[in-house]
């Protein structure tokens, strides 16, 4: 008799933070939160280690008590109204992005922030890797924002902006500024931020005495509102989310 050979074949294996986030859970980072907390199980064993790694179609992988498995990747552009928080969920009971997005695409979380007070374009999706090369200041993405301020603006005071000031032991800078408009009663520009620090345009003009009027976000790197609608989203195209990918 000839013996017979059972040929395994290895399933190919990622890392589980990079899993879960591709899953939809929460980002890369918060998934390494989550592991390290050990409320991550895969195949019923409690994994605290940062280095483990799954198969997706073989291992199973519990989080608080759910199954976790592999979802359709989705990258979504929405007009952000102000009072709103770009969190998946908000304790006080704030309306959120998510308030925003339909109950089907519940998996997708925000592409880094925007503040609470002003508007404009936020980015969502349920793909980690993604969410990582927008949101890290090494990959050099522009956001581009419209503000207007009260009274005239100074060419020493646009100037500052981009020679930088210091908040809070910040060091914060524009890497860009255009005056659209302006006169005593007035100023408007556009902003290109480059790091996107925690409200880093506000603390920019608050530290050179300059009340903000309205601040809204037009643009991260290729994505721009354009004539999006105010409170309304869209999905975005193949070609920006390759740009955004750098591939």
């Amino acid at each position: 008799m000839i013996p017979v050979l059972f040929l395994t074949v290895d399933k190919p294996k990622v890392r589980l933070q990079k899993f879960l986030s591709e899953a939809g859970v929460c980002s890369r980072r918060a998934s390494e939160q989550m592991i390290l907390k050990g409320k991550v199980f895969v195949n019923g064993a409690r994994v605290t280690e940062l280095g483990t790694k799954v198969a997706p179609e073989v291992d199973q992988v519990v989080v608080d008590g759910q199954a976790v498995k592999t979802r359709r990747k989705i990258y979504l552009a929405l007009f952000k109204p102000r009072n709103v928080v770009c969190t998946c969920k908000d304790p006080q009971g704030r309306l959120t992005v998510m308030d925003f997005i339909p109950p089907e695409m519940n998996h997708v979380y925000p592409v880094g922030r925007l503040d609470y007070d002003s508007e404009g374009l936020i980015l969502l999706t349920s793909d980690g890797e993604f969410c990582n090369r927008v949101t890290h200041p090494s990959n050099g993405i522009d956001k581009v924002y419209y503000v207007e301020v009260k009274g005239a603006v100074s060419r020493e005071t646009t100037s500052q902006m981009l020679k930088g000031v210091h908040d809070q032991g910040d060091f914060l800078r524009a890497s860009a500024v255009k005056v659209l408009k302006s006169n005593n009663t007035r100023t408007c520009m556009a902003i290109t931020l480059r790091e996107g620090k925690n409200r880093e345009i506000r603390r920019i003009l608050d530290s050179l005495k300059l009340i903000v009027l309205v601040l809204r976000r037009e643009q991260v790197g290729p994505v721009k509102l354009d004539k999006m609608i105010l409170g309304k989203w869209r999905l975005l195209t193949k070609t920006e989310i390759q740009l955004l990918l750098g591939i």
